[in-house]
């Protein structure tokens, strides 16, 4: 399908998407409203997501997308959600939903950037947006639209459902206080964020969130990134790592879709598309909300209660990984037409938002943070 008739067909642009509220195929029975909700067949989904059900905002996004929908069906489309592994891999919700194993999922578009590199604006890029600002270039500014371009090209469309806000920087058995002490290091990162991890010397591997601890705890690899304190501690790396650090420079601002199979989606009544969307757009600010809640206080458990040190990346480190996410994104533009597209988009809304920052808010925090 060219992107053109794809962007007519599915109704995707940022505009049509806002006015919707921030935010094999399915099996069609007979037409009928249940009590309280929107006329339309049943239909019956399933989606599968990357997370094991005791991260309960990463898994529990997609529960909340079918719960949602059922509710504002009033039963007639149901979604069954399924953990990491219980159907794929974590690393492999894309696929199923190409095959048609299951109609949707709830994965990080970054996990599968070796199929198009510019997946990864989908979740995040170093040195990239923040979290409100990711999501403001995705639905105002055209990020949306370019990057369902790009999942047509593999029979998928997806909408914003889920954010961890900003990340932390990683769990390391032991310190790293300098570029010379990270190089030779074996790490779990996935993404964009790995490429220039491993141009500083690191030798990268990705993993799922059921594999890092053990591969952690025998000494398979020697740090970790997995997203902040909330989900961090759940998985117990402070058990064999201490050294906890910041900041996340490859995620400083995460959006996660709902990757839905283009045929599914297209076979849905135009009420239930709409369900849809609106329903990832709650679930957006839900789980955004929730982070914002439970990190600090998680981050405060490990510091008090499980004897956590953080430690801030070296300038060095932070220096090279700059100068090598910007080389880095400035050969693929220039090696890809279609990631320059999405690149040059993401990269003039950056100029604009960051120069905005610089101008209010960054002020306020950098003097009012520092006085609590």
């Amino acid at each position: 399908m060219k992107r053109r008739d794809f962007l007519k067909k599915a109704g995707t642009g940022a505009a049509g998407v806002a006015a919707l509220g921030a935010c094999g195929g399915g099996e069609t029975a007979v037409e009928g409203a249940g009590a309280g909700g929107i006329d339309g067949p049943r239909v019956s989904w399933r989606l599968a997501t990357s997370f094991p059900p005791s991260l309960d905002l990463l898994h529990g996004a997609g529960v909340r997308v079918g719960q949602r929908v059922e509710e504002l069906t009033g039963g007639n489309f149901t979604i069954r959600v399924y953990a990491a592994g219980e159907i794929v891999p974590p690393l492999q919700v894309m696929d199923a939903v190409m095959q048609g194993t299951v109609q949707c999922g709830v994965s990080p578009g970054y996990y599968y950037i070796g199929k198009n590199p510019a997946l990864a604006f989908d979740t995040a890029i170093p040195f990239g947006l923040s979290t409100r600002q990711q999501y403001s270039w995705m639905m105002h500014g055209g990020g949306l639209e370019l990057m369902n371009a790009i999942y047509s090209d593999f029979g998928i469309i997806s909408f914003p459902c889920n954010s961890t806000g900003g990340q932390m920087g990683g769990w390391f058995r032991e310190p790293v206080n300098s570029l010379s002490e990270l190089r030779g290091l074996r790490f779990r990162i996935p993404g964009i964020g790995g490429e220039i991890m491993s141009r500083l010397g690191v030798t990268v591997q990705n993993l799922g969130a059921p594999e890092i601890y053990p591969a952690l705890e025998r000494g398979a690899i020697d740090a970790t990134e997995w997203v902040g304190p909330y989900d961090d501690e759940k998985l117990g790396f402070y058990q064999v790592a201490k050294n906890y650090y910041y900041p996340g420079w490859w995620e400083p601002g995460v959006t996660m879709g709902l990757l839905i199979g283009l045929d599914a989606y297209n076979e849905l009544p135009p009420s239930y598309q709409e369900v849809l969307k609106s329903v990832c757009g709650e679930t957006f600010a839900d789980r955004l909300a929730a982070y914002d809640y439970h990190n600090p206080l998680a981050l405060q458990r490990l510091i008090t209660d499980q004897g956590v040190t953080l430690h801030g990346y070296a300038d060095d480190i932070m220096e090279a990984a700059w100068r090598e996410s910007n080389a880095y994104l400035e050969e693929q533009s220039a090696a890809d037409e279609g990631f320059r597209a999405v690149y040059e988009s993401y990269r003039d809304f950056r100029d604009r938002a960051w120069f905005y920052e610089r101008n209010n808010e960054l002020l306020y925090r950098t003097s009012a943070f520092n006085r609590v």
